[in-house]
């Protein structure tokens, strides 16, 4: 059975700082047993970064639309995992205001890094929670996930690029009711198509530039993306050669 102390020991291994921005995708069942449960692997995430660092983790809402339009930051489930679930939860934890791609935040200046996602009409702008990542040097740990599949950076990269055909011309009228029950009009773009199918074909190149890795989380095997503003800009390098790379598979 894993423990806080082992698992501690395993995030030290993988080279991640205490001072880092890290986003996380995970899947719980991967890590195996741990005394504690899911509340355990947050508490050695959290502590590990509880003095300088800043610990993301996704909270996305795929199931709101022009029919279902309604996110409440405080009430709203995640669809990405137990473990982002529960983390928004938490005391101290900042979740976004964007109704279906928002993260929650822990750490420092994590309220500054949530905040104004809902001002902007496609998912992952650059001036959201999505770009910053890139602007901070951010590593990205994929815990048990399989593949970089996951990797909800990379729409923002294609967001950023402008990808043909990416996002609907059309806005839907969202609503995110922030901490305090204030309403906020969000006229929302979609992305369009599956292009995450797709982003596993950059996982040799990203090795080949030294900045994707494998390492250990209890029982999980997990990719480390090193550097979010360097895996931007190697996909930039590769959209420019072909900008609907995420649309095919050779």
């Amino acid at each position: 059975m894993h423990t806080k102390e082992s698992l501690t020991e395993d995030l030290v291994h993988t080279g991640i700082l205490p001072s880092d921005t890290l986003l996380v995708h995970s899947s719980m069942k991967s890590i195996g047993e741990v005394d504690g449960g899911a509340d355990t692997v947050l508490d050695v995430l959290m502590d590990y970064f509880r003095e300088s660092g800043l610990l993301v983790f996704p909270t996305l809402t795929y199931d709101l639309n022009s029919s279902n339009p309604v996110f409440y930051v405080n009430e709203t489930p995640s669809q990405t995992g137990v473990l982002s679930d529960l983390f928004w939860r938490r005391p101290g934890v900042f979740r976004s205001l964007h109704p279906t791609h928002s993260v929650a935040a822990w750490g420092r200046d994590a309220e500054e890094f949530v905040a104004g996602h809902e001002l902007f009409s496609t998912p992952c702008a650059k001036g959201s929670p999505w770009g910053k990542l890139a602007e901070r040097n951010a590593k990205i740990l994929f815990i048990g996930t399989g593949t970089i599949a996951c990797c909800t950076f990379l729409h923002g990269v294609e967001e950023w690029f402008g990808v043909p055909g990416m996002l609907t011309d059309s806005r839907e009228r969202l609503l995110s009711i922030d901490a305090d029950g204030i309403e906020h009009v969000v006229p929302s773009r979609r992305h369009v198509g599956s292009h995450s199918r797709y982003y596993g074909k950059m996982r040799g190149l990203f090795e080949s530039y030294g900045i994707l890795k494998h390492v250990k989380f209890g029982d999980a095997a997990c990719f480390l993306l090193e550097n979010a503003r360097m895996a931007g800009d190697v996909v930039m390098e590769c959209l420019k050669v072909d900008p609907l790379l995420f649309t095919h598979e050779s």
